[in-house]
């Protein structure tokens, strides 16, 4: 694959997600997080009860740029900060129900708007496309992996 191709693929796969998220938020009438939020929304979604120093890994980012979206998370009502019982000087994370609710519109929101794209493909590109999602996925676990 040549480098204008990866490129190509890098550039596509950015602009997909962002148009799914700006589409699903303006659909569903409510504003839009930075991405930064969002995603910290979604790990800890994903990982419920990690600290902000697990989370600032996980995101390879700095653990005070980690407490500043937490703050603002917390503040909207979107995250929630518990004490570690083992380690009082620990906060873990979750989301909460108003979190969960607005989560899950969101990716209603998002499924409604793909399918309806999906819809308008030609049956061969529409099965090229889903075909694909294995290899994306596999994609994404080897760009998650360190180093």
């Amino acid at each position: 694959m040549s480098s204008e191709s990866v490129a190509r693929l890098g550039a596509l796969v950015g602009d997909l997600h962002r148009l799914l998220r700006r589409s699903a938020v303006r659909r569903a009438h409510r504003t839009e997080l930075p991405d930064a939020q969002a995603e910290l929304m979604l790990l800890v979604r994903a990982h419920p009860g990690v600290s902000v120093k697990e989370a600032a890994a996980r995101l390879r980012t700095a653990p005070n740029t980690v407490s500043t979206l937490v703050r603002d998370l917390v503040d909207a009502g979107l995250l929630r900060r518990e004490r570690d019982p083992a380690d009082g000087r620990v906060a873990r994370l979750h989301v909460t129900a108003a979190a969960r609710e607005r989560m899950a519109d969101h990716e209603r929101h998002r499924t409604a708007l793909l399918a309806d794209a999906l819809s308008r493909l030609d049956p061969a590109a529409r099965d090229a496309v889903t075909a694909a999602v294995p290899h994306l996925e596999r994609l994404t676990a080897l760009l998650r992996e360190p180093g």
